[in-house]
């Protein structure tokens, strides 16, 4: 394999390595505005829990994070506006790269 091949190699599978891991971190991220948005709510415990994995499946919806943050808003009417749940959410992402990195 020549050098040239190997290099490709190596940025072919550190590309995968970063998307997995941002994929990971945007998850993580859903799951925590979940729990945040429970909390909110009301709930704790399984239905905490359960809440949080609505909100994970929010994210399948469509590409970005807007559908989440339209789940959690309609379900926080009168406690959270949209704004304040994408600040929580731009918080909650750097909290959960930190997670992701700590787990290694």
């Amino acid at each position: 394999m020549s050098t040239f091949d190997e290099r490709e190699k190596a940025f072919e599978t550190k590309f995968a390595h970063d998307e997995e891991m941002a994929f990971r971190a945007e998850a993580r991220c859903n799951k925590l505005l979940g729990l945040w948005a429970a909390g909110m709510l009301g709930k704790s415990g399984t239905e905490a829990e359960a809440y949080a994995r609505e909100v994970i499946k929010a994210d399948f919806e469509e590409a970005g994070h807007e559908d989440v943050v339209r789940k959690v808003a309609a379900d926080l009417v009168g406690k959270a506006d949209a704004d304040a749940i994408r600040a929580k959410r731009s918080e909650l992402l750097s909290e959960a790269k930190s997670q992701i990195m700590l787990e290694g």
